[in-house]
């Protein structure tokens, strides 16, 4: 993941602090909005990385295959990757 998750906690509470300050949200359990903010960001951002996981399994099961016809790692990494992100609709 790109950011801490400290960072993220700061993402959730500035933004949940921004939307209250614009009376775009109104609630009397801030800290429950923060939590649920929080869990959201570290979803999506999280994504990423079990994307990235996923193409290393698959590209591993294929890695005789990519050796003998000399298919470049980080060339198939991405390929593999944006046929992922396709399918699981993430924007990376």
């Amino acid at each position: 993941m790109i950011f801490s998750k400290e960072y993220v906690g700061y993402l959730a509470r500035h933004t949940v602090k921004h939307l209250i300050d614009a009376k775009m949200i109104r609630t009397d359990k801030a800290k429950v909005v923060e939590e649920r903010v929080y869990n959201g960001l570290l979803e999506e951002l999280q994504l990423e990385d079990r994307i990235n996981e996923e193409v290393r399994v698959i590209l591993e099961a294929y890695q005789e295959d990519m050796r003998k016809s000399g298919a470049s790692y980080p060339e198939m990494f991405k390929k593999v990757k944006q046929e992922l992100a396709r399918k699981y609709k993430a924007v990376l």
